[in-house]
């Protein structure tokens, strides 16, 4: 009975619930959390994988919610240097669409919001990237941040699990039932969990989670389909674009996983069922290619699309205006011990999981703490956040791997690749070698740390090995992970 008694179980094992998760077991409490299948296998991985203010919300007013992004910014990439870096954006000035003007007053509103940042402060440029079209001479240059977002969530994950979370994945909620002041929470593997509080944070699957409680009344979302496409590189650079679009939306290209070209995103309402797989449909393949080809003097073919992905955003929206607006804040619903979160976005999941555990606090009458701001995630302790002189040191430290895979080890794992080389002095320690530069000592570490399971979890969630890897190399990872389930 002790062993299955909780003081909060969270349920969804999404960016939310893994930031609530690592907060609430870092103040003392006992926590539980429930995800049905692997960790970010669906709306946080399939984002555009950025850390940012958000700077066409600036347009619906929401200057709060930008100024809250923006200072998360600097938190994040201090927090986890590896995974987190800046990324520098140009958008082409389309005269007939917004003047000059109005965009550099947004920017200027946009760096004000942030306050002081180590991220350099927008300008004016000339357009210098001889693929896009001759009419967009001039452009506005602004900074952001990119992030792994698949891997932030599992950071956040492990850190929970450390501070003395229990973490478990394919593991579904199947009823929740309010006995005797606590509630019993019976999952598709026979256990029963009894726990005193329960946090929703189930994404898309949020309001039907309420609605499947006794005296829980359900909080409507809104369900937004987002889908990208990936190409060969479309330009041989490393700034990124954000492409302003007739119908008033933008559209984001930028260099991805260092032979590719990310492009996204779309917003198309999804109805009520949270259920329906989500995947790129024809209209929006259209719009993607349409918006490139109106910027750049390169068309793209269907056969130049590598690899797509969609994923449905629960948006704290009622149903009425273009789903392109609805907003990307968030919201929370307490109800007897039953807190939801409703909305919400990558940048803003520590700050979303600190107010989220603040009213914990208050229900259990205690005082909060907030330290996540400062205590670095997994791998993230590098000496002055300096990525390349970690990078120099590890290649000296590990002269027997290659320079690509030590930076591949760095930007995945940062110091954590320690573990998976410990006790390695040659190639031939390294475990089976899977082909591709992927090697069994990695997979072993993942499966042990990681919560990865299957091979896809490890091809698309805990890396992008799946763009990189032939045929035969994929079935020898999948394979490996199956012969040790």
């Amino acid at each position: 009975m002790e062993k299955n008694t909780f003081d909060i179980c969270v349920i969804g094992g999404g960016i939310n619930g893994a930031g609530i998760a690592r907060d609430a077991a870092g103040r003392g409490y006992k926590v539980l959390l429930l995800e049905k299948g692997d960790l970010a296998c669906a709306t946080s991985s399939a984002s555009t994988k950025l850390i940012h203010g958000g700077l066409r919300y600036l347009e619906q007013y929401e200057f709060g919610l930008v100024k809250k992004a923006l200072r998360e910014r600097d938190v994040l990439m201090h927090l986890a240097p590896h995974i987190i870096w800046p990324m520098r954006f140009v958008l082409p000035h389309a005269p007939h669409l917004r003047p000059l003007w109005m965009i550099r007053v947004g920017v200027w509103i946009y760096d004000f919001l942030a306050g002081k940042t180590k991220l350099p402060k927008s300008n004016q440029t000339d357009i210098q990237n001889k693929f896009l079209g001759a009419k967009y001479k001039k452009g506005i240059a602004y900074s952001d941040c990119w992030v792994e977002d698949s891997r932030i969530v599992v950071l956040n994950a492990m850190d929970a699990g450390a501070r003395g979370a229990t973490i478990k994945t394919n593991t579904e909620c199947v009823s929740i039932q309010k006995h005797n002041d606590q509630w019993d929470v019976k999952t598709s593997n026979g256990e029963t969990y009894h726990t005193q509080m329960i946090v929703n944070a189930a994404g898309p699957w949020a309001s039907k989670m309420m609605e499947g409680v006794v005296d829980i009344t359900p909080k409507k979302i809104r369900l937004v389909k987002g889908s990208h496409i990936i190409i060969p590189k479309l330009y041989n650079e490393q700034t990124s674009y954000i492409l302003q679009n007739e119908d008033g939306r933008i559209v984001f290209t930028i260099p991805y996983e260092n032979d590719y070209t990310l492009i996204g995103t779309t917003d198309v309402d999804m109805g009520d069922d949270p259920d329906q797989t989500p995947a790129l449909d024809a209209d929006e393949k259209h719009y993607l290619k349409d918006v490139v080809k109106e910027y750049f003097n390169k068309s793209i073919r269907d056969v130049d699309i590598i690899h797509s992905y969609s994923g449905v955003r629960p948006l704290m929206d009622n149903e009425e205006g273009e789903a392109a607006y609805a907003s990307r804040d968030y919201d929370f619903d307490l109800q007897d011990g039953f807190l939801s979160v409703l909305g919400g976005k990558l940048t803003t999941y520590r700050v979303l999981a600190q107010e989220a555990v603040d009213m914990i606090d208050n229900e259990f009458h205690k005082e909060p703490n907030h330290w996540t701001a400062h205590e670095k995630l997994p791998g993230g302790d590098i000496e002055d956040d300096d990525f390349e002189r970690f990078v120099r040191e590890q290649i000296v430290e590990y002269p027997y791997l290659s320079k690509e895979l030590i930076r591949r080890y760095v930007r995945a794992y940062g110091t954590c690749m320690n573990i998976i080389l410990a006790n390695v002095t040659s190639l031939d320690d390294m475990g089976q070698d899977l082909g591709g530069g992927v090697y069994g000592h990695e997979l072993d570490y993942l499966k042990a740390y990681e919560f990865a399971q299957t091979g896809e979890d490890i091809l698309w969630r805990r890396s992008k090995l799946g763009l990189h890897l032939d045929e035969a190399s994929q079935k020898a990872v999948i394979k490996y992970m199956k012969d040790r389930m």
